[in-house]
């Protein structure tokens, strides 16, 4: 599904304006027998009215904010565009706005400059939610895979607090291990975010481990990997000044950085482990 067509846009922007001030049959009246609104049908006049209950935008009557850019942001948000949850790579300047989210600007008569600013807001939320969803989705099914397969206590203390700079606690006689989750859906691109606490959390506990989960496209995990602490130290920024310090990063994992499985695990396996945890199943590299 693309953007709004470009009448059904300029639909939605009439609604918006007249709305806060008539009713809805007045409006309809107005748009049905009205010489200056007949560049569109009835039919158009409907569907947009229909689009703008769908999306939350009747809500909020009297926003501040012009009808026009209200009814882009719109579009962006709820067209589900296949480029909006890649829009951080692909669309990095208003030069680089794909050709739908380009249209729906021009119909709407939106500077380049503005209609970039609601991609990038859009790609925040949809991917801010859908990062918390794969996160916790993943947390929770790694933590029963290892209750399942490990003599040890699992605790998911992340659960409980969000503060240790680790998701998951692993104890034994003699054996301690801290887990730190990051889950992905995507094949072959492990992209993570790193907060300062977990970076620092990882500096001072030699137990700490960055584990890579990738579910499947029915939330079940398809690899586990473990990522290489001394490369991670590498790769986040550095604090230039006293003055400035970075609070949370996104960080691109190369397949070089990841070891199948969950080796620092061998000393408490049970008797019947998955590959997934003994590293006899690959991360997946990139789809063909």
């Amino acid at each position: 599904m693309s953007t709004l067509p470009e009448p059904l846009l300029r639909a939605a922007v009439r609604w918006l304006d007249r709305l806060p001030l008539s009713s809805v049959a007045r409006c309809r009246a107005l748009f049905t027998n009205h010489r200056e609104f007949s560049d569109l049908t009835p039919t158009q006049y409907e569907a947009a009215y229909m689009w703008l209950r769908d999306t939350g935008l009747l809500n909020d009557l009297h926003s501040a904010l012009p009808s026009e850019q209200r009814v882009f942001a719109a579009t962006i948000s709820h067209a589900n565009t296949s480029w909006l949850k890649d829009a951080v790579d692909l669309v990095r300047s208003p030069d680089e706005m794909p050709d739908d989210a380009i249209r729906a600007a021009e119909a709407l008569g939106l500077a380049p400059a503005t209609a970039f600013a609601y991609v990038v807001t859009a790609w925040g939320k949809v991917d801010t939610a859908e990062r918390v969803r794969v996160g916790a989705v993943g947390e929770a099914a790694l933590v029963d895979l290892l209750r399942a397969c490990l003599d040890a206590d699992v605790d998911h203390v992340a659960a409980i607090a969000d503060g240790y700079g680790y998701d998951v606690a692993v104890g034994a006689a003699g054996f301690v291990l801290h887990i730190e989750v990051k889950s992905t859906t995507r094949r072959g691109r492990l992209k993570i975010f790193l907060s300062r606490n977990e970076y620092e959390t990882m500096r001072r506990d030699p137990a700490w481990q960055l584990v890579a989960v990738r579910l499947n496209t029915d939330d079940g995990i398809a690899a586990v990997a473990t990522v290489d602490r001394h490369w991670l130290a590498s790769a986040v920024p550095t604090d230039r000044s006293v003055f400035g310090r970075w609070e949370s990063c996104r960080i691109d994992v190369p397949s070089s950085a990841l070891t199948p499985g969950i080796p620092s695990l061998q000393p408490v396996l049970g008797l019947h482990v998955p590959p997934l945890l003994t590293g006899d199943a690959d991360w997946p590299g990139p789809a063909s």
